[in-house]
């Protein structure tokens, strides 16, 4: 019986168990791996092909991994990948040991098929290395439990971030693949009739019109930053766009608080809601006209679908909870994390702070597309307005990356003259600058501090 190429199967010589196989080979197709290495080095086409079908790490071998990284590159550079000039190029890196050597390459070169198509192996080699890598996550998930370090969901919420992993690089890069406007257009022209015949925005709205008005409010898969200076009330506008939809709107929300407890919030919540002083709450020196107003937001706070955490502080298990939220309660409509430079990445660290509030920020963006819900991610700016005349923050203030600028679409800042000077003719008035905003333009909205009933209004409303 006559086994081609791909069905070559049992464990390579050469290959090291890293202890994520518990003494077993982990699935792969060596076979596999060299005929399409072998299509790489006699079809351009063929590297094409496998470049968008299969990942480096896909390979179970590092000689193979190398081989494949070479070819692309070569390609890139417009020069043929025959295993001569293979050999040559290596030897000139001195990678060609670590490649298997001559021979070896030899040995690919000769896997090759008439008339096979690359792409086909690829494909074997990505699901080989898509359910290697399930593997290995499910021994280190299993090590991880017997080991028992670390809390309940702090375990559930490593457990989470290492299935995720493997989720994101399941898909090849061909799933996706590009479309015409032939395609496309039909669902194009259906947005823009809807938007003739709606009223009102297409988004969530916030509960501040004119903001509404230039965004068309939240929409779902947003990354929106609200960023200041300390004390400038990032938290109230967050707590206010949180209680307009939760409250106001019905639609249940999500407020993932790093700074402040529980208890805090809600009394938060009360005095915005009530419209009753938070310094009366917080001392129990109310009125009766207090008691009053109390009475009367009580049962809206009550039955409001805002499901509120201040416990965790990592990245991943943020992420772990709000995974498992979004599934139990599908028609959660946004998510706040009050502040983004308090969280921690879990897992890995990276090598410095900056680094890591990059991946926190970069993150956080692919989980709004992936709930599909916007997400309002809450930001520090560093000194920089301070040492201005006229104190006005810019996007450039972003404490610790830029990177959050890149990820977020849309990024407002606060500003409030009277935090600077109190005697200021513009007191009581907040500017939110929208410094950034990917599908619309940017302009300054300008609301009333109502700070110690811990909220901003429209200024029509003062």
């Amino acid at each position: 019986m006559t086994v081609l190429p791909h069905q070559a199967a049992g464990a390579p010589d050469d290959y090291q168990d890293n202890g994520t196989a518990l003494g077993r080979t982990p699935p792969h197709d060596l076979g596999a791996e060299k005929a399409a290495l072998a299509a790489m080095m006699f079809s351009p086409e063929a590297v094409i092909d496998c470049q968008g079908a299969v990942r480096e790490e896909d390979y179970l071998l590092p000689k193979h991994r190398i081989l494949h990284s070479l070819m692309v590159e070569r390609h890139g550079k417009g020069l043929p990948n025959a295993w001569p000039l293979l050999a040559d190029e290596l030897e000139q890196r001195g990678l060609l040991k670590e490649a298997g050597g001559s021979d070896y390459l030899t040995e690919v070169s000769m896997a090759f098929e008439t008339g096979a198509v690359g792409w086909h192996y690829a494909e074997i080699v990505h699901r080989k290395g898509v359910l290697r890598r399930l593997t290995e996550a499910g021994v280190r998930i299993t090590q991880a439990g017997f080991r028992g370090e670390g809390t309940v969901d702090e375990l559930v919420a490593q457990a989470a971030a290492e299935i995720s992993t493997v989720a994101e690089g399941a898909s090849s890069s061909d799933d996706h693949d590009f479309v015409l406007p032939a395609e496309a257009l039909a669902d194009a022209l259906d947005y823009i009739e809807q938007a003739r015949h709606r009223k009102g925005i297409s988004g969530l709205a916030t509960g501040y019109v004119d903001f509404d008005e230039l965004t068309q409010g939240l929409q779902p898969g947003q990354l929106i930053v609200i960023a200041g200076r300390p004390g400038m009330g990032k938290s109230t506008v967050a707590m206010d766009i949180a209680r307009n939809c939760a409250i106001k709107q019905g639609v249940p929300g999500a407020f993932i608080s790093l700074e402040m407890p529980v208890r805090e919030l809600m009394m938060r919540l009360i005095s915005a809601e009530g419209g009753v002083a938070l310094h009366h709450i917080r001392s129990g020196q109310m009125t009766t006209e207090d008691m009053a107003k109390m009475d009367k937001a009580i049962p809206k706070i009550y039955g409001a679908q805002l499901h509120i955490n201040d416990c965790e502080r990592t990245y991943t298990a943020i992420q772990a909870k709000l995974r498992r939220l979004k599934a139990k309660h599908p028609d959660i409509g946004v998510i706040v994390i009050d502040y983004l430079q308090l969280m921690k990445l879990g897992g890995h660290r990276p090598e410095s702070r900056q680094q890591e509030v990059s991946e926190i920020s970069s993150s956080l963006k692919l989980l709004a597309k992936e709930l599909q819900v916007p997400i309002i991610a809450l930001a520090q700016l560093n000194r920089g307005p301070e040492m201005r005349t006229d104190k006005k923050p810019a996007v450039s203030d972003l404490r610790e990356s830029g990177a959050i600028e890149q990820d977020a679409d849309i990024v407002i800042l606060l500003h409030r003259d009277d935090a600077y000077e109190a005697e200021s003719p513009r007191a009581g008035e907040v500017d939110l600058i929208v410094g950034k905003h990917r599908n619309g333009p940017t302009a300054t909205i300008t609301v009333a501090s109502q700070l110690h009933y811990s909220r901003f209004v429209d200024m029509a409303q003062t």
